[in-house]
Parts: structure tokens; sequence; C-alpha cells
């Protein structure tokens, strides 16, 4: 007998205003809310089985948006249709939509001025920290799944915030568990090239797309991220961007084509130092080489 499988989808949202989107025009942010909301929606109509679970992502802290836990003692509310759309579509409808508005009229989110986002060096999104939290709730599921299930889970990040070089170690933490795990990421990238993101998504084999435009995002994402993973090598999909696998040095945080890496913990950095500031390991400093002369060659007159 085979056994019945789940399709469980973890979106990881960046709700950041800094993005480059959100502070050119508001709209665009509830427009790609409302794509996110209609690509889970679609998720769950594939099968019965299929879960949904939405994590927002923002500055120096992340929310489950979706599904709200329940607290000891406290009872589920049970949402009923109004126009005929589905229980479980407007419940997670409802919860999205009245989650992000707690976060926005948040006095922490408030006070966050987007105008000078592009100077403050505190406006990165933690990213890597809410897919450690899509992780470790997609190790919970599959925890609880009984005997005979079987449970196929990937995470899809959108997101338009640059990167911080500064969770580098934090990324790759997570990517390498996730294959490990067998948990397939996927990007989908709303500014510029991303690089740890193609990264993570090359490294699990998942797919790092970036949409030419906002106003067509549903189409893409209902084009690529949708189908299953199994079927993606028979749809002709969107030629992937090269994948840029330069490493971020630990003394500047900045992406560098050649370095020194410490032999004991794998440190790298961008130049030589005798003393490893991640595990104190002492190396002696490289010999002092020194050009070789140039012999002379003898006059024509004297052969």
């Amino acid at each position: 007998m085979e056994p019945t499988e789940q399709n469980l989808l973890v979106v990881v949202m960046d709700v950041n205003p800094a993005q480059k989107y959100v502070r050119s025009d508001i709209k665009s942010f509830f427009h790609v809310v409302d794509s996110v909301l209609t690509f889970c929606n679609a998720h769950l109509m594939l099968h019965a089985d299929n879960k949904v679970c939405i994590i927002a992502s923002h500055v120096n802290q992340s929310h489950f948006l979706y599904p709200l836990e329940i607290r000891p003692g406290q009872q589920s509310k049970v949402t009923r249709q109004t126009d005929g759309q589905h229980e479980v579509f407007l419940e997670l409808e409802r919860c999205v939509r009245n989650q992000i508005k707690r976060l926005i009229m948040d006095e922490s989110f408030g006070k966050f001025d987007s105008s000078a986002a592009v100077i403050g060096a505190n406006t990165a999104t933690c990213l890597a920290s809410s897919l450690s939290r899509a992780l470790c709730y997609i190790h919970r599921k599959d925890k609880e799944t009984r005997p005979g299930e079987k449970l196929n889970s990937r995470i899809l990040v959108v997101s338009g915030s640059s990167e911080s070089t500064a969770q580098y170690m934090a990324f790759m933490n997570v990517f390498f568990t996730a294959q490990k795990q067998g948990v397939i990421i996927d990007a989908c990238v709303l500014g510029s090239y991303a690089t740890l993101l193609s990264q993570g998504a090359d490294i699990t084999g998942g797919i790092n797309l970036r949409p030419p435009h906002i106003s067509g995002l549903l189409q893409y994402l209902m084009w690529v991220f949708l189908p299953d993973v199994t079927l993606r090598k028979q749809l002709a999909l969107p030629p992937p961007d090269p994948v840029d696998y330069r490493a971020a040095c630990f003394c500047h945080r900045q992406l560098i084509d050649q370095g020194h890496v410490c032999s004991v913990c794998l440190s790298i950095f961008c130049k030589f130092s005798p003393i490893c500031t991640t595990c104190n390991a002492v190396f002696k400093a490289p010999p002092m080489v020194l050009p070789k002369a140039k012999k002379k060659r003898p006059a024509a007159g004297n052969i």
C-alpha cells in the first residue's frame, strides 16, 4: 500500500517597508499580498491534504501569519462562509490580513522611518531567521505525521529587500540543513539580484526567479511555483540566472573573489591574519618571496 502524500508549502513573505518597490508605490505591497493569498488558495485547491504556512519576515523579527497557534485553554474559532467562499480560504485570508494589519499598527513598526531605510544599517530583513522558523515548523509537522503518511515540504521566499552579508553564516546553515532534510527552497525576488537566495535555491534544487513586473507576479507564481516539483522538468520554465557563488569574508562581511581560509574552522578572510578571530588558531606568516635577479647577458664583443 502506497503512503498517503501530503504537500506542505511554507511561504516566507517579506513585509519590510524598506523594500524598494514598497517605497516607490505602497499599492504594490497590497498587490503582492493579494497575489500570495491567491497562490496559496490555488495550492490548497490542488489536493484536499495540501497544507499552507505563511511567515512574515521583518526587521529583527518574524511572525506566523497562518496558521495561528492555539494556546492551552483557548478554543479555536469556527469560520463560517458568508459569500459562498470556502471556509479554509476565508480563514486564510482573514488571518493573514489581520496579522499584517497588527504588524503595521504595532508601535515598533510605526516608529520605523521608511524614508531613511536606504541609509540605515538596521533595516535588513531577517530572512535567515524566518527560514529557520520555516524549517522548524516543517520538522515539527514531519514528526506529527502518522504511519502510512508522507510529507513533502518546500519553502517559497517572496522578498524585495537587499541582502545583508552579515547573515551569511545563518543563510548557509539554513541552506545545508534544508538540503539534508530534502526541503526545496524557491526564491521569488522582487528587486535586484539576490546572491544568497540564488545560492540557496541552487543548493537545495529550487528555482530562483525575478519577475520583470510586479503587476504580473500572480502569473509567475501560478506558472513556475504552483506545479509539483516532479513536474518542473516537463515544463518550459524561464532560463535561470547564473549563480554567483562568491563567499562573504568574516572580517568585513563583503563578498570577495579570493581570500584566506582558516584550516581549522573554515572561516574566510579577505586579508591574511596571523590569528583566526573565530577559533583563535595561530598561523605562521607567509614567507616573503623575493623576485629572482635577472642574469646579465654578456656583451657581444666578449663572446
